[in-house]
């Protein structure tokens, strides 16, 4: 690699890999089971809900266990994910991505205005998906967004839809936990959901990088989605920023276990009771490393705002409302090219 493309890689000095990492001992390992099993006790599932809503405020992150998602699925997209970034980059271009379509391969993708060391494939949950056509807050055009495939490996397609199926049904799981852990109806989140998504899966890889001591995988940033549940291989690699001592926290890797992280868009609708945590991806030299997140969104035409039953005098509502397409679109932009300014942020939308 050539010198001055080494340069695009280089992370900002406070922002480089820690020598010293903290092991994340202290994030919360939650079995799934009161809900996944068949006769669940309502003391469990009290029980249950408690957790989760302990873990999203101390810590925004947390893993499951008992989760019910089938392990041959995973395994079977994790080797078609090696399979189709094993394949020559001429290969894998014919299915780039770009700024008008959001699916496919992409391998000069940008975290905060710095290049990460890593390939994705990104793949649409729902087909068609509907989307704004600009980021333009007044404009109201949508345009319609369908899946790119590669001939390779063979079932791709049917592969990445059979987990997604899954993926969805764990994702309503957690939304009803943690519209109970904040005091609402079990189904009060689902309505955002139900009458269109913008949710979409990505294929991370991770290839062995000469210089992990000043690149990263994937940049300090936080996720856009209500939730994202992710699985990842035996390779250490995501980092959490700790809310209380601001220090990077690695995540040990559990075999079969998901890791779930609350997004931007819970923190607004819970009025930040629950709080999106930066967290980044680190590489090193020797190994290679795959991980498959699942981004959860709403229908790309919904206000996101704080929730009216959690909003009193005591705790006015902290955001002014905006709309959840043209706030990711703006962030998917931002993928592309360097700009003069940060990208834009959850705080923006912070009342004074």
């Amino acid at each position: 690699m050539e010198e001055e493309d080494q340069a695009l890689f280089i992370q900002e000095p406070q922002h480089r890999p820690s020598v010293s990492t903290m092991e994340a001992q202290g994030i919360p390992v939650i079995d799934l089971s009161p809900v996944t099993s068949s006769n669940p006790s309502l003391s469990s599932i009290d029980a249950l809900v408690k957790e989760i809503g302990s873990a999203c405020k101390e810590w925004g992150f947390f893993q499951v266990t008992n989760h019910g998602v089938p392990l041959s699925l995973r395994r079977n997209l994790l080797e078609a994910s090696k399979n189709f970034f094993s394949q020559s980059l001429q290969e894998k271009k014919k299915v780039s991505r770009d700024e008008s379509s959001p699916s496919g391969y992409y391998d000069t993708e940008l975290t905060r205005n710095v290049r990460d060391w890593k390939e994705v494939f990104d793949f649409l949950a729902k087909e068609p998906t509907f989307f704004p056509l600009t980021a333009d807050e007044l404009d109201d055009r949508v345009t319609q967004l369908s899946n790119k495939s590669p001939q390779h490996p063979s079932h791709f397609r049917d592969i990445i839809q059979e987990y997604i199926e899954e993926m969805e049904k764990l994702a309503f799981k957690l939304m009803e936990l943690i519209a109970m852990s904040l005091g609402l109806q079990p189904k009060r989140l689902e309505e955002f959901f139900m009458r269109g998504q913008t949710s979409l899966i990505r294929l991370n890889y991770y290839p062995p990088c000469p210089f992990p001591h000043i690149a990263l995988g994937v940049g300090p940033h936080k996720d856009e989605s209500a939730l994202t549940i992710l699985a990842q291989d035996e390779v250490e690699g995501l980092e959490v920023k700790h809310k209380t001592h601001q220090e990077w926290v690695r995540v040990k890797p559990t075999p079969n276990d998901y890791i779930i992280n609350v997004g931007d868009i819970i923190q607004v609708w819970s009025n930040d009771a629950y709080e999106s945590v930066e967290h980044r991806a680190i590489v090193n030299s020797e190994k290679e490393r795959f991980s498959i997140p699942y981004f959860f969104f709403p229908a790309h035409d919904t206000e996101v705002k704080p929730l009216e039953e959690l909003i009193n005098e005591k705790s006015p509502s902290k955001y002014r409302p905006y709309k959840s397409g043209k706030f990711l679109l703006s962030r998917m932009n931002s993928n592309f090219k360097k700009q003069t300014e940060e990208n834009l942020q959850i705080h923006y939308y912070k009342l004074a």
